[in-house]
């Protein structure tokens, strides 16, 4: 009778299931025809499929070892020759007895409870138990196809370690594999801890580790559960200073393949060794050390304070791929001292033009997410490189150059022209997280490109489903910004609206997103009002203040005010009074320090009061306190004369005091024709100072009080507004290049928003433009006067 042997691969065949025993086995190799990321997603989606873990007792031939791997144990032959001294037992207490009996004690143990039943006893049984329950038609056995919307948060961002060999030195490799343990092999290893668990060394503590971290991922909770395990842990605590850093390494390694759980106390016992353990290792070590650690899923800031202080003093010996691999670890970890990352800036420009282009992709996020930022000059370096290839850039390495220029503010015209020539192509293959911040830096950096933007709102109807609340923020508010309309506007805003309604628990978790949401739609001139109800009740204000990392008061404080104005049939939650002054007065605050410190805006000011006629005929405030920037605000009578209604220019004690007349400077046509064609000035700036002497002074105003009123009391200056209602009411806007898209007089959301509103509210708006305004700051006063003074009363007919 002939024995047919039958080999099982990863896949299914005419419908029949994968094998996920034997898959597990596989996961780091790839068949003939089949893609890097085919594998990854077939052997990631059903090996951690608890359904799928069934135990197959396949009949091999002998001498055929299907599992054997040329890369067995290489990681931890490759730390023999690091030649490390051992480390001395620190002094103080021996932190292995704090957790001698942290097994029995902790409930962060449970997952190593303990087993009286064999280990091939349990492994047997849930074998036979998981197989029962593995249904051929069951949706864990579909193979999971290639999909632009899958991101691996873990993976992607590693993916730089296989552009170099020499990385292999510094970081774990997941797809190393060493040689599979059996079964048998492995409950043979658990009796002898049992047996001779008084007597072991701490070099076969560490065999033992490794050893059993190569039984089949399957059993590893079983082995996890297992007394003989906890016992083996337990014993490399009570002895943990008794091993050499090769030793600590290559148990962390084992830890890494036995998935430990991150939170568990034995690891605290670990990180503190390490600690210990810093200054008598090397740059290899400690950063394959960190990088374990990140594969554990574990933040450990206590080592990594310690690293950087070692890197103080050694960060000149960095090599290029240990920067790199460096960049990286302080991006993951969010944490690092900003006078160590200006002396890994040094190094980049040291390498910049051995690094690749992929590998700047992870400099960038490495120094994003550590909020650390580059220089301009770097930057600048960076965008260049890009621009020189561009086309051969991965997506992935152009979003993280896109969220540092995003980060830095820097407007790399020809990157960004570059980028707006190619990302319309790649944008419908590109996952909705990427295509986020794609959009996102556009309206951050200014940049409004209808091809992108066009791109964007094509593609995201279809797909809309897949974008976290994060997402659905992001570019609501990126269009919003940039106050553009695409030619889908009805499809794509119904979409992503449909879309905040299904996630509304996820806005419930971040609050702020719901909010970035209504403001991006706002600015667009959409406003659904369920949403908003929601938005602005009492339990989700409440939700929005306790629950959230940010201050969200003044974007509740811009949407409350906003449906204020152009929702009037609105009869849904407003904000409390309370919570509207406190908003108010904080953004009143910040619009007025800003304004204050600029001096093209006190120059306009001084200079507008002197052609109306004195600062109660003008006031600085903010019309529309939620727009979040002020105005001058001018009221003009019937006859197109100011009107004198800012009472707070003059306090009632000067006016009780001084009752004088008032004295100004007539503004005639045939004064204006002077000013405007430059005639008489001599005798024209004469007259005018020869008056100014019998002018007063105001509240130490810098201000000369001028105008064209009639000799009266300064007492009948600020009549009560409802005597003389004023027939013009004038908003004069100081604007700056930030508040329209670069390069252009496309004005941003915000602002339009702004005008849109007071509008509405019977203003009328004077720009005193930034394209017009700051050349003429170098020009006369007579030009400047002439100027504002047009801007002023021919804006009024």
């Amino acid at each position: 009778m002939a024995l047919v042997i039958c080999r099982r691969f990863p896949g299914s065949f005419c419908g029949t299931p994968p094998r996920p025993a034997l898959i597990k086995y596989y996961t780091n190799k790839k068949l003939p025809g089949q893609t890097s990321e085919d594998w990854v997603l077939t052997a990631k989606k059903i090996s951690t499929d608890t359904r799928m873990a069934a135990t197959l007792k396949l009949l091999k031939p002998l001498g055929y070892q299907v599992f054997c791997s040329p890369f067995a144990y290489s990681a931890t032959q490759s730390v023999a020759y690091w030649n490390m001294r051992s480390s001395t037992p620190p002094q103080g207490q021996d932190p292995a007895k704090q957790v001698e009996n942290i097994c029995s004690t902790s409930s962060s143990w449970r997952i190593l409870t303990t087993s009286s039943a064999p280990l091939g006893v349990e492994f047997s049984k849930a074998s036979a138990s998981k197989a029962s329950t593995l249904q051929p038609d069951s949706p864990s056995t579909v193979r999971v196809e290639e999909d632009v919307e899958v991101f691996d948060s873990f993976e992607d961002p590693r993916a730089f370690l296989q552009l170099r060999p020499e990385y292999q030195l510094h970081s774990y490799n997941r797809s190393e594999t060493g040689q599979p343990l059996s079964v048998a092999e492995g409950e043979l290893i658990l009796h002898k801890i049992t047996v001779f668990q008084n007597n072991l060394q701490p070099q076969v503590i560490t065999d033992y580790f490794c050893k059993l971290s190569f039984l089949p991922a399957e059993h590893h909770p079983i082995l996890l559960s297992s007394t003989s395990f906890t016992l083996l842990c337990q014993l490399s605590v009570k002895n943990i200073q008794l091993f050499d850093t090769p030793d600590l390494i290559s148990i962390l390694k084992a830890f890494v393949r036995l998935e430990i759980p991150h939170s568990h106390p034995m690891l605290d016992v670990y990180e503190t060794k390490f600690c210990h353990q810093v200054w008598e290792m090397s740059l290899d070590q400690l950063l394959l050390v960190a990088d374990l650690w990140r594969n554990l899923g574990r933040r450990v800031p206590r080592f990594l304070k310690i690293f950087f202080s070692y890197l103080n003093f050694h960060w000149k010996d960095l090599s290029l791929p240990q920067l790199i691999h460096l960049i990286y670890i302080i991006g993951e970890s969010r944490q690092v001292p900003q006078d160590l990352m200006q002396k890994l800036e040094s190094l980049i420009l040291k390498y910049i033009d051995l690094i690749n282009l992929e590998e700047v992709g992870t400099v960038c996020l490495g120094f994003f997410k550590s909020s650390s930022s580059l220089s301009e000059f770097v930057m600048r370096k960076i965008g260049d490189m890009a621009c020189a290839d561009m086309q051969h850039l991965s997506s992935y390495a152009l979003v993280n150059i896109l969220k540092m220029f995003r980060f830095t503010h820097v407007d790399h015209i020809n990157f960004m022209k570059q980028f707006g020539q190619i990302a319309p192509q790649r944008i419908p293959s590109i996952g909705v997280q990427g295509v986020m911040h794609l959009t996102l830096a556009c309206s951050a950096l200014r940049i409004l490109d209808e091809g992108v933007m066009n791109a964007v709102a094509a593609s995201l109807p279809p797909r809309v489903a897949h974008c976290r609340s994060k997402d659905v923020a992001k570019i609501l508010w990126s269009f919003g910004t940039l106050n553009y309309k695409p030619p889908n506007t009805e499809d794509f805003y119904s979409s992503l609206i449909n879309e905040i309604h299904r996630k509304m628990p996820e806005f419930n978790q971040y609050p702020e997103h719901l909010l970035t949401c209504l403001l991006g739609l706002a600015f667009s001139e959409y406003f659904p009002i369920e949403l908003i109800n929601f938005a602005l009740s009492p339990g989700f204000v409440r939700l929005a203040q306790e629950r959230s990392k940010f201050e969200l008061t003044k974007e509740l404080c811009t949407l409350d005010g906003t449906v204020g104005v152009e929702c009037p049939n609105y009869r849904g939650n407003r904000l409390n009074s309370h919570l509207q002054q406190e908003g108010s007065e904080m953004l009143w605050n910040l619009a007025r320090k800003d304004m204050n410190s600029k001096p093209e805006f006190l120059e306009a000011l001084f200079l507008l009061e002197t052609v109306l006629g004195g600062p109660q005929y003008i006031k600085h405030h903010m019309i529309l306190p939620h727009t979040r920037s002020s105005d001058l605000e001018v009221q003009l009578d019937v006859n197109m004369k100011p009107l004198p209604f800012n009472r707070e220019a003059t306090s009632t004690e000067d006016v009780a005091k001084l009752r004088l007349k008032h004295v100004g400077v007539s503004l005639t046509d045939n004064l204006m024709n002077q000013l405007l064609k430059g005639k008489s000035r001599r005798h024209f700036w004469g007259k005018i100072e020869s008056e100014k002497k019998a002018a007063i002074h105001l509240r130490g105003s810098l201000c000369n009080v001028t105008g064209r009123l009639e000799a009266t009391e300064m007492a009948d200056l600020c009549p009560p507004a409802h005597l003389q209602a004023p027939q013009v009411k004038l908003a004069i806007q100081l604007t700056n290049k930030n508040q329209y898209c670069y390069g252009s007089r496309h004005l941003l959301g915000l602002h339009n928003m702004k005008r849109r509103q007071l509008i509405r509210l019977g203003y009328r708006v004077v720009e005193l433009s930034h394209w017009e305004w700051l050349p003429l700051l170098k020009r006369t006063r007579s030009e400047k006067l002439a100027f504002l003074h047009e801007k002023v009363f021919t804006s009024a007919l």
